[in-house]
């Protein structure tokens, strides 16, 4: 396998051999569609990665399907119910494809694109944008009140 991550996900799609092997490549090509400047990535042992400001998602092969996990699916709207994996977490979401399922292509760009945008927002998702915090200013510490000498008594003569 060659070292940039594009040739990566190629060899990928080449050795998975069987229907994986489309499908992954129909969803990387719809993730270009809505997004030319995308930047995939080969992460985690072998894993193709999309990312834009962030992860969009993840593209895994399996025997039975092929998985794109969304990493901050769950602040995603989904009203075409694309999601059907990982549905019970806090953050990720997950499509799973199987052997003859043609997912809509349309729904599936705006989740792209809506990542996209959550990514850029560079916020906590559900959440306002933390207010901006005060420069600390050190206080110079307290002088202590300065000791007066004390005298000592004088020698007496004798």
């Amino acid at each position: 396998m060659t070292s940039s991550a594009s040739a990566k996900i190629d060899d990928r799609i080449a050795e998975l051999g069987d229907w994986r092997g489309p499908t992954l490549a129909r969803m990387r090509g719809l993730i270009k569609e809505e997004d030319p400047e995308v930047v995939e990535e080969w992460k985690w042992m072998g894993t193709p990665v999309w990312e834009h400001a962030g992860i969009i998602c993840t593209g895994e092969s399996y025997k039975e399907v092929v998985k794109l996990t969304f990493a901050k699916g769950a602040f995603l709207k989904d009203p075409k119910k694309l999601f059907n994996s990982s549905l019970g977490g806090n953050l990720r979401r997950a499509i799973d494809i199987r052997e003859g399922e043609q997912l809509d292509a349309a729904a599936f760009k705006a989740l792209v694109r809506e990542a996209i945008e959550l990514n850029a927002a560079k916020q906590k998702p559900g959440r306002a944008a933390p207010a901006k915090k005060k420069a600390a200013t050190k206080k110079a510490p307290a002088k202590k009140p300065a000791r007066k000498p004390v005298k000592k008594p004088a020698k007496r003569k004798n």
